[in-house]
């Protein structure tokens, strides 16, 4: 057994007083998109509703997908994508993507959606002041995967990602597909050998390279670094990242073009003080009007991602990048300075000792938050907390939901205002104090203490002629 068989679930520590405080909206495992309050009251479920991820919108509405593609021939597609209201009601749909004719289906159309969209109106998909986004039209920009032939990179083939936009009857107005633009990447040599040959095979049906993975994708929206003449950041750009390849990059919606990029090489002189980013997840740049605005905020899981010279960990090169921890960064996008972080220091551990305590080397996310604090969904634990500028824990939730893997991971998780829920009444809002664990026990349990107390003197031996004579009720020496 590697962990407690119980710990515990649901809100478990909430300060009204520095929290930024609203709803919750994520995925409680097989169940359906939760919404809950800052005490981990569960407030609303749509029920049977996936989120990769779920998006709550002004009005009670959510955004989410419906049916998942039977991954035996593909990997994590979702069918559609749909924006349902309060009572479950589908509004809108989008589906036609791709025409998929898979062996024991029916036939038909398929988004091909995945890990992330925006809903014009709002950049990123999260509150930011003034940007709302759309409820009744306005365009949808969409994550989608395509199967495709490139042998530039592989003579496999590939599961690339395409970024779609498409208006409110579901025509696609504009499409980017990564693959075409494979030499604008940075990969040298060794990092293209290697995905020639493996470009990261998932072994489902068709056993498609899944060979970069991205897994968020937003609009820049209006940021201080265009208004000051940067073209590269226009607001109609896109930010995406790559969690197989290490990168980060931001496209030129008119041309196409990948303007700005981080990774996959974090060697180099202006980039080594960042430290490796692996196998991230939401990169965006933080929007107008919260605290940090045009920064790059990013979760860098840690884990193992990348493609490069084998080494004892990566035989073939493959994922040869590792690291046992995660970070939240928040980096300047124009001098590549780290602004602020969340990293297991400044959650309290020892480093490296105890750094794996925040870890989670898939899925995750970070959210900038109206009052300076940070969201941070820690997936892989199911684990979503809010922390200060100056790194205090003062909102933490444990998801009590697991999936049929016995995993109560959550993809990403969102915080609303009240405001957007006018289904229901504001909460009434109650602290919870952090539980002190050293003095918890389960009731019927020994508790805290003992009544029989020795002190321990002797002579101990610390190899061949030294001698120490240890009290083991004194405090060491400083």
């Amino acid at each position: 057994m590697g962990h407690p068989t119980i710990y515990p679930t649901g809100a478990t520590v909430y300060n009204p007083d520095k929290a930024w405080s609203g709803y919750t909206i994520y995925q409680a495992a097989d169940l359906g998109a939760l919404l809950i309050d800052m005490n981990g009251k569960e407030v609303h479920l749509w029920k049977g509703l996936r989120g990769f991820p779920n998006k709550i919108l002004p009005g009670g509405y959510v955004l989410g997908s419906t049916a998942e593609r039977d991954p035996k021939y593909s990997f994590q597609d979702e069918v559609d994508l749909v924006q349902v209201d309060w009572d479950g009601n589908i509004v809108w749909r989008f589906n036609k993507h791709e025409f998929i004719e898979d062996p024991g289906h029916e036939a038909g159309w398929m988004a091909r959606a995945h890990h992330d969209y925006q809903r014009e109106g709002n950049p990123v998909g999260y509150y930011a002041p003034g940007a709302e986004p759309k409820t009744t039209e306005g365009n949808t920009l969409i994550l989608a995967h395509k199967n495709v032939h490139n042998p530039k990179i592989s003579d496999k083939q590939l599961l690339d990602d395409s970024i779609l936009e498409v208006d409110w009857e579901g025509n696609i107005l504009w499409e980017w597909n990564l693959n075409e633009h494979f030499d604008e990447l940075g990969f040298d040599e060794l990092a293209k050998n290697v995905l020639f040959r493996d470009p990261n095979a998932r072994f489902f049906g068709n056993e498609a390279g899944d060979w970069m993975h991205i897994n968020s994708a937003s609009l820049l929206g209006p940021n201080k670094f265009y208004d000051q003449g940067d073209e590269r950041f226009h607001p109609d750009n896109i930010i995406w990242d790559a969690r197989e390849s290490n990168i980060i990059a931001i496209v030129d919606k008119k041309t196409g073009s990948i303007v700005w990029k981080l990774g996959p090489d974090y060697s180099a002189p202006e980039v080594k003080h960042l430290g490796w980013i692996i196998g991230q997840h939401h990169a965006h740049l933080i929007p107008k009007g919260l605290p940090g605005e045009g920064n790059l905020l990013v979760f860098d899981n840690g884990g193992w991602a990348g493609y490069g010279a084998p080494n004892p960990s990566s035989t073939y090169g493959q994922k040869n990048a590792l690291r046992d921890h995660s970070r939240v960064l928040e980096i300047d996008p124009i001098t590549l300075e780290i602004v602020w972080q969340y990293t297991p220091t400044e959650a309290g551990f020892q480093a490296p000792l105890d750094s794996y305590r925040f870890y989670s080397p898939y899925i995750s996310s970070a959210q900038r938050l109206p009052n300076g604090n940070t969201l941070i969904t820690e997936g892989a634990d199911g684990r979503i907390f809010e922390v200060t500028r100056s790194h205090e824990l003062v909102w933490e939730y444990i998801s009590p939901y697991s999936n049929q893997r016995n995993s109560n991971m959550v993809y990403r998780a969102y915080r609303v205002p009240y405001e957007w829920v006018p289904q229901l009444e504001r909460p009434v809002e109650q602290a919870i104090e952090p539980l002190d664990v050293a003095k918890f026990r389960v009731p019927g349990a020994a508790e805290t203490g003992t009544d029989s107390v020795v002190t321990v003197e002797g002579t101990v031996s610390y190899g061949e002629g030294a001698l120490c004579v240890a009290r083991f009720d004194e405090k060491p020496s400083e």
